[in-house]
């Protein structure tokens, strides 16, 4: 960390983190206590580590702060005192001097001066020259070390767009404003800015273009056009500017232009992202729920889920019946309900239930799991047959069809068939199914864990099986399920009654094991 230093009512300091970041303290009243840091916790408006660490730099260094803040103010008092004396030519001399040494300060004053005497070349060259990445790149890229740099930079422009709007050159502003919005954008793909700064340029520069046409007043449709043009464009990224946050801009007319705009980039491109989401937009803040069902609709997903998101909007406009037309049609439109969207499947099981329709929900869950056959879609199954009292015979044929899959070899259908007994709790089919089709390790370690209390002898193999592998690894994960398995084994022997031959087989592993100290603790910690 550099210097501390101390203002009047704020401490600084540079804090070296995974970059060097600048923070400051800022002492309020009441002992209040803010906060700024310009590391990427901090921009999120955090109390970061780095002002924690200075906080207690300046503890630690016992840092008089009434004191230190006195000084300041007086230093701040005697330069002003020192400024105010100086006659006309000195003080052009001081700042003479400041701009020949400090680019930067130079840059800044240039700036302002062409602001001041409305020089709106002059202005536009060194916005440019402001946003240009050259002076940044290396191999043609803006890396991440130099991307905070960039930003500092690029925030001078935004500046200058409100020095305009500031000045009562509102309508230059604007245009401006645009112009930097499309350079930025144009060059953001060669930036690494993983940390967000460029996203918060595109947002002043956005908030800056809003304030100069508040200003301004532009002509209604001309608004109207742009605001679509940038909403269909890829600088929207950048700025997200929201065309409905102009609405008291554009007035009645002019929103009826930005409708009329984005209707004809609708139809000219029907299934582009940006179109649809546009025509949701403004068909959702004019409660236009047909529009928003026709735009949706135009471009519907193979898979069902367009129809989902369509009903879910009817249903929140009040419109369940039209909901569950359109749930019903994306299961019929889709060719394999194997791909279909699960939440389309159990919205409409959903519905069903509701309406108590249970035939036609017990009717959807068997075509789902004939379709794809999972545990999941078995347990659905078996809600609804029960519902409909019909579990019995479609419990045998779901078990059929899965059983002819696990015949065929399919391993993923050999565990599902195993999944499906444990679950129904028919842990003398599932296990003659393990035995027959076999399954992984975790099946029979769960397969194990519920036939224990009925079949201690089987469990109690598997449990040996599993954990003989364990014994020749290390590591406190593996340690741990190696003693979760000594408590299933001791409880097999328990069972059989045989616990002189766990407490031999115990001792023989202790024997063996004694050098993996962490393996012994836990032992003795669970009484083995």
């Amino acid at each position: 960390m550099s210097a501390v230093e101390v203002g009047d009512g704020w401490v600084r300091a540079s804090v070296q983190g995974t970059e060097r970041y600048e923070a400051e303290l800022t002492l309020g009243g009441r002992g209040g206590l803010a906060g700024e840091c310009d590391c990427p916790y901090g921009q999120e408006g955090n109390f970061c580590k780095h002002l924690v660490a200075l906080g207690l730099t300046a503890l630690t260094r016992e840092v008089d702060l009434p004191r230190q803040r006195e000084s300041a103010r007086a230093r701040v008092r005697g330069l002003d005192a020192w400024l105010s004396g100086l006659s006309r030519e000195e003080l052009l001399a001081v700042v003479r001097d400041e701009i020949a040494e400090d680019r930067d300060v130079r840059r800044r004053l240039e700036l302002r001066a062409a602001s001041a005497r409305g020089d709106l070349a002059a202005i536009r060259s060194r916005v440019r020259e402001l946003l240009d990445v050259a002076p940044f790149t290396r191999h043609g890229y803006v890396e991440h070390a130099d991307a905070r740099a960039y930003a500092a930079r690029a925030g001078q422009a935004v500046s200058a767009v409100r020095s305009l709007t500031a000045s009562g050159r509102a309508k230059d502003s604007q245009a401006l404003a645009r112009e930097a919005i499309g350079s930025l954008a144009a060059v953001v793909e060669s930036i690494e800015d993983s940390d967000g700064w460029l996203g918060q340029i595109g947002a002043d520069l956005a908030a800056a273009h809003h304030e100069a046409c508040r200003a301004a007043r532009p002509a209604p449709e001309e608004l109207a056009h742009w605001l679509v043009t940038h909403a269909l464009d890829e600088a929207n990224d950048l700025t997200d500017i929201d065309p409905l946050d102009y609405e008291d801009l554009l007035g009645e007319r002019g929103m009826a232009d930005l409708r009329r705009y984005a209707v004809d980039a609708w139809q000219a491109n029907r299934t582009g992202w940006a179109e649809k989401h546009l025509m949701g937009q403004l068909a959702k803040a004019g409660r236009d729920i047909d529009t928003v069902v026709a735009v949706h609709a135009a471009d519907l997903a193979s898979n069902g889920h367009t129809h989902l998101v369509i009903a879910r909007e009817l249903e929140t406009a009040g419109r369940p019946a039209e909901a569950l037309d359109w749930v019903e049609r994306g299961i019929r439109a889709c060719d394999d309900l194997a791909t279909v969207d699960t939440a389309l499947v159990d919205d409409l099981a959903h519905r069903y239930t509701r309406a108590d329709r249970p035939v036609d929900l017990l009717a959807l869950r068997r075509d789902h799991f004939t379709a794809c056959r999972t545990l999941l879609t078995y347990q659905r199954l078996r809600v609804a047959a029960r519902s409909a009292d019909r579990w019995p015979i479609e419990r045998e044929n779901a078990l059929a069809l899965v059983r002819a899959d696990a015949a065929r070899k399919d391993p993923h259908q050999c565990s599902v068939l195993v999944d499906v007994l444990l679950d129904d709790k028919d842990t003398d089919a599932a296990w003659q199914a393990a035995t027959e089709f076999g399954v992984h390790d975790g099946q029979w370690l769960a397969l194990a864990d519920q036939a224990r209390p009925t079949r201690p002898a089987d469990s109690l193999a598997v449990y040996h099986r599993l954990a003989a592998p364990l014994t020749r690894q290390t590591g406190n994960a593996v340690y741990e399920r190696l003693v979760s398995l000594l408590l299933s084994i001791r409880d097999c022997h328990h069972r059989l009654g045989t616990t002189a031959d766990f407490t031999a087989y115990v001792a023989d592993l202790r024997a063996a094991q004694q050098r993996k100290r962490n393996l012994m603790r836990l032992m003795d910690a669970h009484g083995l």
